[in-house]
């Protein structure tokens, strides 16, 4: 029999320190570091360390929409209202490179799990992919006819989706650049969209109040939850895939178990609006931020037994075949009042990881150390190319005071 809950979800701390809206959070893999952009323009970095000066970085010119840790941890990309987005070094120095990405608002960012590419979502109606190291643009995917808000890869890297106002969720073949499957169930703008650990299903919310999940191989629709009474802004699935957590313009956040279909928890906390929150890559935290201007850490004190396990095997890669889902068909409109799981279920056994643990680690730091390597190679070609400009202007100064000085 599987184990009870220890508690109910508990908040541990908040982060106060931006001065408008929070719209996006982000963990960094070791969760030793929170990342959340605002409304304010800045970028802060908090350090879950008790005691520990936050970092704010500024370098955007305007409200910045989505944050992503690089999966090493060791970058962070940021995007925003002025069409840029920033790959930063989330250091104490918080040097960045900037490149202008769209032609307008960037609403998301998303590392690839081998934090070899990212993919871009925005206003201009496209997705873009794009190189981590060389900071170049790879290709661009057209087909949505509004907004893009969010665009995601699938953990394997094979599949991306994407959320717009035309109130479609697309699914794409990264290889062919093709638009595989168009899901239009959703009644208003899709606001937020996200793969299932195990690729097998993607979540998405909408302005309708809705959250959706479908099977990806055989494009069905599997749960509809009705649970919120205004627009789901975000969502993030728990490590285990055992639990989905959504963020609501009703300013309450709300656990779903998608085992059983059904609600577990409704958190109240923040004042206004929840605009984003998100899991730790371990699933023991989870954060949340909202219009009030606070960002809120909380502890999920929940599943720790079983995603103990599911740390110890592998992900199946998505695939487009036809194949019967693994979570339980629901719609769901919601019981009144508030859940709560007395049992944790574990996810389906899958075949343990062949890849040596050790070796894993030395693998990420080598890629975490040509982050850095790259990102610094980056700056200091920006400041040697403005360092020739000054030259060139200081010679052409030069030269026309002594053409004048010429009798």
């Amino acid at each position: 029999m599987a184990a009870p809950c220890a508690e109910d979800p508990s908040l541990e701390r908040h982060f106060k320190g931006h001065r408008d809206a929070v719209t996006c959070v982000d963990f960094s893999i070791n969760t030793k570091q929170l990342a959340s952009g605002s409304m304010d323009s800045c970028l802060m970095v908090w350090h879950m360390k008790p005691q520990s000066r936050a970092y704010r970085f500024t370098g955007h010119k305007d409200a910045i929409t989505c944050v992503n840790f690089s999966p090493s941890g060791h970058l962070l990309a940021s995007g925003s209202r002025d069409k840029t987005v920033r790959i930063w070094v989330p250091n104490v120095k918080g040097e960045s490179t900037a490149f202008r990405a769209h032609t307008a608002t960037v609403r998301s960012v998303h590392f690839c799990s081998d934090g070899q590419s990212f993919v871009t979502a925005s206003d201009d109606k496209t997705v873009k992919v794009w190189a981590t190291h060389r900071q170049k643009f790879l290709f661009s995917l057209s087909q949505h006819i509004n907004w893009v808000r969010c665009a995601k890869f699938s953990p394997d890297g094979r599949l991306i989706v994407s959320a717009s106002d035309d109130k479609t969720v697309k699914l794409w073949d990264r290889s062919s650049r093709e638009c595989v499957h168009s899901y239009c169930e959703h009644g208003g703008f899709v606001t937020y969209v996200d793969f299932h650990p195990s690729g097998t299903c993607i979540a998405a919310a909408g302005m309708d109040n809705t959250v959706k999940v479908w099977d990806v191989r055989t494009h069905r629709l599997l749960q509809h939850y009705h649970l919120h009474s205004a627009a789901v802004n975000g969502l993030s699935f728990h490590p285990s895939g055992n639990y989905l957590i959504t963020a609501s313009s009703d300013s309450t956040l709300k656990i779903l178990d998608l085992m059983e279909g059904r609600l577990l928890y409704t958190l109240h906390g923040h004042q206004g609006p929840a605009t984003t929150v998100a899991f730790s890559r371990t699933g023991e935290y989870f954060a949340s931020g909202g219009s009030d201007e606070q960002v809120m850490v909380w502890k999920s004190n929940f599943d720790t037994i079983d995603h103990g396990e599911v740390m110890k095997v592998s992900r199946p890669p998505a695939t487009l075949a036809s194949s019967t889902g693994n979570l339980p068909e629901v719609d769901f409109p919601g019981p009144p009042g508030r859940g709560r799981s007395v049992e944790s279920v574990q996810s389906q056994p899958q075949e343990p990881v062949s890849v040596p643990q050790t070796l894993t680690s030395t693998l990420e730091h080598i890629v975490g150390q040509l982050d850095v390597l790259t990102q610094t190679v980056s700056i200091l070609e920006q400041r040697l190319t403005l360092t020739e400009d000054k030259l060139k202007q200081c010679l052409e100064n030069q030269q026309l005071i002594m053409q004048r000085a010429t009798p």
